[in-house]
């Protein structure tokens, strides 16, 4: 692979997955393929919500695209708003099986690989971003540790091992309101406003080579 001479960005979603028909992440992020922003390409990828598998994917994904950026976008029913996710864990504590039926308890995504990664993102321009066009965000310090926390952490363990010049990270998105209609009282964003979204997420984390310093995080 040829690094840093491509200019693409490559976004993933995920497959559909816990009875769900649909998964929010991948409805919004295929429609984006093909795209430009920022003087750069859109590739898209929809990764199985298998652990493992869907490192492998994303990794020859990433071989094959060489992007500049990797946002990987997933689906975090009952959150309200866009969440950029700010460090993924070296864990996987299933709750429930994957898709595949794996449901591992307590081990590592990567075995002797550090205990964290951040995000390599400019994460508070892009909430500043997000905000200035009227799009509800947050900074969320934790992934979960499902499969979502899985790629996270993967993507920026294969970036660091690599030696990529490519930014990379996760945002969390809520329910489509289809979805959302069948969980009582559980908040919902429409396609259309994920998408513009994730517009906004790619050409501040393209145009900010530093970070904001405002006041973004939480007190539990």
């Amino acid at each position: 692979m040829t690094k840093g001479t491509h200019k693409t960005v490559l976004l993933t979603g995920f497959e559909p997955f816990g009875g769900e028909s649909i998964n929010p992440s991948w409805q919004a992020v295929h429609q984006l393929d093909g795209c430009h922003i920022a003087g750069h390409t859109i590739r898209t990828k929809e990764l199985p919500c298998e652990f493992d598998h869907a490192l492998t994917q994303l990794n020859r994904a990433i071989d094959k695209y060489a992007p500049a950026l990797v946002l990987c976008v997933g689906q975090a029913g009952g959150r309200a708003d866009i969440s950029i996710e700010r460090v993924a864990i070296n864990i996987n504590d299933a709750r429930i099986p994957d898709n595949a039926g794996a449901q591992p308890i307590d081990t590592p995504v990567l075995s002797g690989g550090p205990a964290a990664y951040f995000a390599a993102l400019p994460v508070k321009h892009m909430l500043n971003d997000l905000r200035q066009a009227q799009i509800p965000a947050s900074i969320s310090n934790t992934a979960g540790t499902y499969v979502c926390n899985h790629v996270m952490y993967g993507l920026l363990h294969y970036i660091s091992e690599h030696q990529l010049n490519c930014r990379g990270g996760f945002i969390h998105i809520p329910y489509l309101p289809e979805q959302a209609m069948h969980h009582s009282g559980a908040p919902s964003m429409s396609a259309p406003q994920v998408i513009d979204a994730l517009k906004v997420m790619i050409s501040s984390a393209l145009t900010h080579d530093t970070d904001l310093q405002i006041a973004a995080g939480t007190t539990h």
